[in-house]
């Protein structure tokens, strides 16, 4: 159970407030110190070298700053999107602008965080990320005409890429040209995104 309160008397010093009268204030006539930026220079007690007093520490450097793996990075998120894209399509026997977008997206994303923001990494990972996108294509269509010619993917892909590139050619519509728009310009957000 708790203790009845007593009401405040006012003949008592601090206005009822048994406390008030045992203690004097030990900061009552001082002037507060003049701001510094630092919120915590004008406190007593503390040696020199510790938490108060002087300025704050240097902020720390971003993490990577390194052009050529980023560039690195860049290449190999291109050449993993691309089979990644070419067999969606080729599976479902159509071009999907989302998984293109998500190529451009997964280069400049994962190459910006690696190297940090530069202009060098962003413009490998828009020129991959088109690349990406078209091997991607090819990938699939390779999947769609080794089912349908009934042969492997790799007698298509590796042994006829120049009749490939022609078959691509001719079957390239403006959603084909799209879609390889698309790669780059996601590479721009994903890189901001990451910065």
């Amino acid at each position: 159970m708790s203790q009845p309160v007593q009401p405040p008397n006012p003949q008592q010093p601090g206005g009822g407030n048994p406390y008030a009268a045992q203690q004097p204030n030990p900061y009552a006539g001082q002037q507060p110190p003049a701001p510094t930026g630092n919120p915590f220079a004008g406190q007593q007690g503390q040696q020199p070298g510790q938490f108060g007093g002087g300025s704050f520490p240097p902020a720390p450097r971003p993490a990577g700053g390194n052009v050529g793996l980023g560039v690195l990075v860049a290449l190999g998120a291109a050449v993993v999107a691309a089979i990644l894209y070419g067999v969606l399509a080729g599976s479902i026997e159509r071009e999907v602008g989302y998984a293109a977008v998500g190529v451009g997206f997964l280069v400049g994303f994962v190459a910006s965080k690696v190297s940090g923001p530069s202009p060098a990494v962003l413009g490998a990972s828009a020129v991959f990320s088109l690349v990406a996108v078209f091997l991607g294509q090819l990938i699939g269509m390779s999947m769609i005409l080794a089912d349908g010619l009934g042969v492997g993917f790799s007698e298509v892909f590796f042994d006829h890429f120049g009749d490939l590139v022609d078959v691509w050619k001719q079957e390239a519509d403006f959603m084909t040209y799209l879609f390889l728009l698309l790669g780059p310009v996601a590479a721009f957000g994903g890189a901001r995104k990451a910065g």
